[in-house]
């Protein structure tokens, strides 16, 4: 009997605290952005407080719908997915907005699940593209020696989607695009929850 008790209470204890961590991802105030892609949704908590330009820039992209349609163009697995900039047939969707100012030097780190700005050389060149790091990437955190790739969000949903896209095989198809994959991977639309 006293056995039986001690189950039904870890059990009770169990639900309990599964319950209060579904309301408390439930309950973030923090802007989400969904992206709808060919293999499923992948959903990016953005964090405001620490990017707040990054992620200013990166909501106004994805309410003026620059994102959707738009591929996978860059897949390295075991490092990092990205996109933001081509098409299906490989043309170039241009950047609508002024680059936006590096804020690398966030706190925040690229480790497994964030997301982040690309950029050129230049540090404050980031425009549309993005990236999800599929491993931990301290190479592009900022320090006192470089200044870093700006983490703005986390991947709260669909890790196992990025993974998927991560795995698949890739080929060049021009000098810029090296790790293109050969199969197309589509961002269908983004949708948007403030």
């Amino acid at each position: 009997m006293h056995m039986r008790f001690r189950v039904v209470k870890l059990i009770l204890t169990l639900m309990v605290a599964l319950s209060t961590r579904v309301f408390a991802e439930d309950a973030s105030n923090e802007p989400q952005v969904t992206l709808h892609t060919d293999l499923g949704e992948i959903v990016i908590e953005l964090n405001p407080k620490a990017a707040p330009e990054t992620v200013k820039n990166y909501l106004a992209y994805a309410k003026a719908y620059h994102y959707d349609g738009l591929i996978f163009h860059r897949v390295i697995d075991g490092f990092m997915i990205q996109t933001g900039s081509y098409c299906f047939d490989y043309g170039r969707k241009e950047p609508k907005f002024d680059p936006v100012v590096n804020e690398s030097n966030n706190g925040l780190k690229n480790r497994r699940g964030s997301v982040a700005m690309a950029r050129n050389d230049d540090p404050d060149s980031a425009q549309a593209q993005f990236y999800i790091n599929l491993r931990d990437n301290p190479h592009l955190d900022y320090s006192e020696e470089q200044p870093g790739y700006t983490v703005f969000g986390v991947v709260i949903k669909g890790m196992d989607i990025a993974d998927q896209i991560g795995k698949v095989p890739t080929h060049q198809v021009n000098k810029s695009l090296t790790d293109a994959p050969i199969e197309i991977i589509q961002i269908q639309r983004v949708s948007v929850k403030e």
